[in-house]
């Protein structure tokens, strides 16, 4: 028997602590992430924010803001951005809708191609961009459907001139400071 949003919202009502995501009819019970990870993407979400909010261009949200998609999957990406002309008002529950723009970073217990895969779902169901972070290995990977994937390091420029015109990130400047 395949559960549904219904069945995910009673259970994340009954256990508030966990992150779980629905996906092709299955609760996925999401583990917390690592430190340097969590620290990463908060980062992301900052750059971010940051260059939206002022500008009124969209929503940005962090892994709590879940996305049912138009597979009936729910699904919540580390960081996304939701550009201001398809999301007017935010939604109490689950936006009903695909970003544009998805973020997911790697922490110690993913698999690179279990997060290529997740963001490669997204794209096909209508996301524009994802971005995939990989801070054990200092590497920021930008896929788009139906296109070679862009593996960008230390020293290069982060840029999604489609959905973010003028906004840039430096590689390193993602990654977590070393206070030595």
């Amino acid at each position: 028997m395949a559960l549904t949003v219904k069945d995910l919202e009673v259970l994340q009502k009954h256990c508030p602590d966990y992150r779980m995501e629905l996906v092709n009819g299955e609760i996925i019970v999401m583990s917390p992430s690592g430190y340097e990870s969590d620290e990463v993407a908060a980062e992301m979400i900052r750059q971010l924010g940051n260059w939206v909010r002022p500008r009124k261009l969209g929503r940005v949200t962090a892994s709590s803001a879940g996305f049912t998609l138009p597979n009936s999957d729910t699904r919540a990406p580390d960081a996304s951005f939701v550009q201001a002309e398809r999301l007017r008002r935010s939604p109490q529950k689950f936006a009903e809708i695909t970003p544009d723009l998805t973020v997911e970073v790697k922490s110690p217990s993913d698999s690179v191609s279990g997060l290529r895969k997740k963001i490669d779902d997204f794209l096909n169901l209508g996301t524009r961009v994802g971005l995939l972070i990989n801070p054990e290995k200092e590497w920021v990977e930008i896929r788009r459907s139906n296109q070679e994937a862009i593996v960008l390091h230390n020293g290069d420029i982060i840029t999604v001139p489609e959905l973010l015109p003028g906004w840039e990130v430096k590689v390193e400047d993602l990654w977590s400071p070393k206070f030595d």
